[in-house]
């Protein structure tokens, strides 16, 4: 997807609008992990009172551009009634044209005077972000690390093309404080502890998941993680074949990226089945349309290198009795690639909430959409901040 196709045209956006129902028991703001309203925004949008619907989506959701750009369907569209008569708004889509177009850039966060009491917060993704949005708000001040050279956590692995960063600054920008938020790049924190002993106040630890999770198999050695390759995808750029296993979102992520990045042939492996796959249609749709080939059933045994090219051998797989089970006799080799990404996954070391130490995100819900990490850290902020002010 290119960028020009990121946003709704206003005619686009206009048309969107107007298929809303106005339902009165909005089942989309119930489906909204962080209780975001499209029905009131979408009424004040129709009004043409733009101000008030950007407004109305600050009010629940600090990340809005960025949550319109990369939220699932399964959500607020899956709620949606007009799924009954015909299709859902894309609802999405709207709040993101919405930030987009009628966001005033000097808009910021209202904050009351300071309470006197300093928080760290450890990660600037969407769950650090989204507990230093509710932090603020209660007066406090705030110190967050960041291991990353910029702030958006596991964003950043989300290609351009579907998320610029660009509009995960203007989100950022919106919360971002300089007088209550201090902000410390290229900083890892390994001890929550120690900045207790620092003299913060509490700390909400929102590092994400930082290991990708091993295939186990022979030869591993000679693939790439999915982190090192969307990090830094332009010195892995190929001409020749490029196989992704995985079967997720960032395992399509990979595959869209090594063909937009000139691969000949892309082929994803997926161990269970096409109707497993958590993808939306949209990403199922994007990928035939780069021709981008899907083995599902497979998984793989090994990997050789032999003379600078990679082999990768698979099994079939097949269900007994509900049970993924190998396929006897099934095993094949497939030459010729240029590079292999292992995509199945990633983890974070056990972790769990002490005194004034709140862990949220992936950290501790384990993968989640960016909307549900955001509902951690908003989770995380409000217990933290009755915990402390409540002493």
């Amino acid at each position: 997807m290119s960028n020009k196709n990121l946003y709704l045209t206003k005619p686009q956006l206009k048309a969107e609008l107007e298929k809303c129902l106005g339902c009165r028991n909005m089942p989309c703001t119930g489906a909204c992990p962080v209780s975001c309203s499209p029905q009131e925004f979408i009424a004040a949008a129709r009004k043409g009172d733009f101000s008030a619907a950007v407004k109305i989506i600050n009010r629940n959701n600090p990340l809005g551009q960025t949550c319109g750009l990369i939220c699932p369907d399964k959500f607020c569209m899956h709620a949606c009634t007009r799924c009954l008569l015909d299709y859902a708004i894309n609802i999405p889509a709207v709040q993101a044209a919405l930030m987009e177009y009628y966001r005033s850039p000097d808009e910021k966060l209202e904050v009351p005077e300071a309470n006197g009491r300093r928080i760290a917060i450890i990660g600037a993704g969407p769950a650090g972000m989204a507990a230093a949005w509710i932090l603020l708000k209660q007066g406090f001040t705030l110190d967050v690390f960041e291991a990353g050279d910029k702030i958006g956590g596991a964003l950043n692995l989300i290609p351009e093309s579907r998320l610029p960063h660009a509009a995960v600054e203007k989100d950022w920008n919106y919360i971002y404080l300089p007088e209550r938020l201090t902000l410390h790049l290229n900083t890892r924190i390994e001890n929550c502890d120690a900045l207790l002993q620092q003299g913060f106040d509490g700390v909400i630890a929102a590092g994400g998941e930082p290991f990708c999770t091993a295939l186990n198999i022979e030869g591993e050695e000679h693939s790439l993680s999915f982190m090192e390759y969307l990090r830094h995808s332009e010195k892995y750029q190929t001409t020749g074949n490029v196989a992704v296993i995985g079967g997720g979102l960032v395992a399509v992520d990979c595959a869209l990226v090594a063909k937009a990045g000139g691969a000949e042939h892309v082929e994803m492996f997926v161990r269970r089945q096409l109707s497993d796959m958590k993808i939306t249609r949209a990403e199922y749709l994007e990928l035939l349309e780069q021709r981008i080939d899907v083995s599902t059933m497979t998984s793989p045994e090994k990997i050789v290198s032999e003379n600078g090219r990679l082999s990768l051998f698979t099994r079939k797989n097949r269900f007994e009795n509900g049970i993924l089970k190998p396929l006897p006799d099934s095993s094949i080799k497939r030459p010729d690639f240029d590079l292999i990404i292992r995509a199945i996954g990633s983890y974070a070391d056990p972790a769990e909430d002490k005194p004034r130490i709140l862990y949220a995100g992936d950290v501790k819900t384990g993968a989640s959409t960016a909307v549900e990490a955001m509902a951690s850290g908003i989770n995380a902020a409000r217990k933290l901040a009755a915990e402390i002010l409540g002493a």
